[in-house]
C-alpha cells in the first residue's frame, strides 16, 4: 500500500512507500471501513486490497491460534475477478504468522464451510457475497465452521491486522487433493441427507447469476465430483463463472433478478426454480407459475423435514430455531410437528453459536439462510435446494400448493428508512408502544411489537445509518395500516 506526496503541480506525483505508522494507519482506517458486525465486506482497492488481505491472513491465523489453538487455516475463494489474487495474499499471511495455509481454490461459501467441518479447522471465505462486482470481502469461521462474529473473534482479527508485517512476497499453493475430498464428501453428504439423486421426472431451473453455483451445478447434478448424474432435467441459467455479473447481479433479495429464472421456469414449464447469490450460500426458490416462493414457507417445509429426521433418531422434540422476522407460521409448523421453536436475533454468526448451544437440529431466516445440524450448523443454500427438490418429487402436488400450507400470513417485506440516529428512533418507538393497543413488547433484536394476530419489528443496521421494518399480519390491509403507522413514525424522526 503506497501514499502519494501532495502535489501542486498537475503532474502525476511519484509514489511513496509507507513507514510503519503511516501503514498502520491507512490500515486501521480502511479495516475501520470494511470490518462489520459478522464478516468483512469492502470496496476494492480503496477499501481492500491485497496488503490488507495479507495482514488479514495473518491476524486470522494469530487470533485462532489464541482462541482455538489452531496451527492450520482452510481457505476458498469465489469467481470475482480480485479473489484469487485476495486468496493468495491471505493464505501467504496465514503462512507468514507460522500457521499452515490449506487453500482450496474456487469453492461455494457453504464448501467451505463444509471443509471447516471435515477437516475441523478455522476458516475464510474470499468473497463479497451478493454485493456488486466492485466490492469483495472474508466470511470467517472457526473450526467445524464455529460463527465468528466481533464478539467472538473478529474484532481480534482487526486488532492484529493493524500491526501485521508487509507481504514479503511468499507464494502458497492450492491444496489439490483437500479441494477434492471437499468436493466428493460434500456431494455425498447432501445426497445422503435428501435422496435428491433418486428423484426422478422433474424439471428444474437453476439460475446461477455467474455465480459459483454455476460450478455447483455440475458437482452436485452432474457428474463433476466423480458422482453419478441425478435422474432428472436440470436447466442452467448463467452458469459461467464471471464475478463482472454481465446478466444480472447475484442478489436475489431484489425482485429484479428473479425475472430471468421466473421467465425460464414457465417457458420450460419447469417444476421448481433455483435462484443463488454469488458465492451460492442462499437459494431463493421460484414455483411452477413463475411466482417467488416465500423464504419462511420454505424454512417452515425444510424445518418439518429435519423435526421428522431427528425423531426418527430418537429425538423426542427436536429444536428448531426461527429468527424473529421469520412468519409465525414457521414457529405454528415446529410446534405441530412436534419440535421446540426457538426465536433468534437475525444474523448467522449468532444462530451458529445458538444452534451449538441448544443442539438445534435446524434453523431458517426471513432472507434465505438455511442452517443443518448435519452440515456443522453452518448454512447452505444447495443442501436447502435438494430438500425442496425432494419434497416436491415426493408430493402429488406443484410446488405453489406444495407450501401454500405453510403461507399463511401476509408481510410487508423489510423496508429500510435512513436516519440520523438509529438508537434514538428505537428508543422514541419503544416509549410510544402505547398507541399500538392489545400488544406486548420485546427488544430480543431492536422494538418488537407482538399483537394476537399481528407483529411488528422495527431494528436497526449493523453497518448502516438505518432501522429496518418488517410486519406481519393476517390480512393485506391490516399490513398496510401498521404499516404506514409506522413508517409515519420513524419519518417523523428520520
Amino acid at each position: 500500500m503506497t501514499l502519494p506526496e501532495p502535489s501542486s503541480t498537475g503532474t502525476d506525483p511519484a509514489p511513496q512507500i509507507l513507514t510503519d505508522s503511516d501503514l498502520g494507519r491507512a490500515r486501521a482506517a480502511a479495516l475501520d471501513a470494511a470490518v462489520g458486525a459478522y464478516d468483512i465486506r469492502g470496496r476494492i482497492p480503496d477499501q481492500l486490497d491485497e496488503d490488507i488481505l495479507f495482514a488479514l491472513g495473518w491476524a486470522t491465523a494469530r487470533a485462532m491460534a489464541e482462541i482455538h489453538a489452531a496451527t492450520e487455516v482452510v481457505i476458498g475463494h469465489d469467481m470475482r475477478p480480485s479473489s484469487p489474487g485476495f486468496a493468495r495474499s491471505f493464505a501467504a499471511g496465514v503462512d507468514a504468522s507460522g500457521s499452515t495455509a490449506v487453500l482450496l481454490g474456487l469453492c461455494s461459501t457453504d464448501q467451505l464451510y463444509f471443509a471447516s467441518g471435515i477437516f475441523d479447522l478455522p476458516g475464510a471465505m474470499i468473497t463479497a457475497s451478493h454485493n456488486p462486482a466492485d466490492y469483495n470481502g472474508i466470511k470467517i469461521c472457526g473450526p467445524s465452521a464455529a460463527g465468528v462474529s466481533l464478539a467472538s473473534g473478529l474484532s481480534r482479527v482487526r486488532e492484529l491486522a493493524v500491526t501485521a508485517p508487509q507481504s514479503d512476497g511468499r507464494r502458497v499453493a492450492e491444496d489439490a487433493a483437500a479441494a477434492t475430498r471437499m468436493r466428493q464428501q460434500y456431494v455425498a453428504r447432501i445426497r445422503e441427507l435428501t435422496h435428491v439423486d433418486e428423484v426422478q421426472g422433474l424439471t428444474i431451473v437453476l439460475d446461477a447469476g455467474n455465480g459459483m453455483a454455476g460450478r455447483l451445478l455440475g458437482e452436485v447434478f452432474g457428474a463433476d465430483a466423480g458422482a453419478a448424474s441425478v435422474p432428472f432435467d436440470v436447466i442452467g441459467l448463467f452458469t459461467e463463472l464471471d464475478g463482472t455479473f454481465p446478466n444480472h447481479e447475484a442478489n436475489p433479495l431484489k425482485p429484479e433478478n428473479l425475472v430471468d429464472a421466473a421467465r425460464a421456469v414457465v417457458d420450460h414449464g419447469a417444476d421448481l426454480g433455483l435462484v443463488f447469490d454469488g458465492d451460492a450460500d442462499r437459494c431463493f426458490f421460484i414455483d411452477e407459475t413463475g411466482a417467488t416462493m416465500s423464504a419462511s414457507a420454505v424454512g417452515a417445509l425444510v424445518a418439518e423435514r429435519e423435526i421428522a429426521r431427528a425423531r426418527a433418531l430418537g429425538d423426542d422434540r427436536p429444536t428448531v430455531i426461527h429468527n424473529l422476522i421469520t412468519s409465525r407460521s414457521v414457529a405454528e409448523t415446529i410446534t405441530a410437528s412436534g419440535g421446540h421453536a426457538l426465536r433468534s436475533k437475525v444474523g448467522h454468526s449468532g444462530i451458529k453459536t445458538l444452534m451449538r448451544e441448544t443442539g438445534s437440529v435446524f434453523a431458517c431466516e426471513h432472507s434465505a439462510h438455511f442452517y443443518f445440524d448435519e452440515f456443522f450448523g453452518a448454512d447452505s443454500g444447495m443442501l436447502a435446494a435438494c430438500h425442496l427438490i425432494a419434497a416436491l418429487a415426493g408430493s402429488q402436488a406443484p410446488a405453489s400448493r406444495l407450501v401454500a400450507d405453510y403461507d399463511r400470513f401476509e408481510q410487508s417485506g423489510e423496508i429500510n428508512f435512513t436516519v440520523s440516529d438509529p438508537d434514538a428512533v428505537l428508543a422514541a418507538f419503544a416509549a410510544h408502544a402505547g398507541e399500538f393497543p392489545d400488544s406486548t413488547v420485546d427488544d430480543l433484536d431492536g422494538i418488537g411489537l407482538q399483537g394476537s394476530d399481528w407483529w411488528v419489528n422495527l431494528r436497526k443496521s449493523n453497518t448502516e445509518p438505518l432501522v429496518r421494518l418488517n410486519v406481519e399480519a393476517a390480512d393485506p390491509a391490516q399490513v398496510d395500516a401498521l404499516t404506514r403507522q409506522v413508517t409515519d413514525f420513524v419519518t417523523a424522526r428520520a
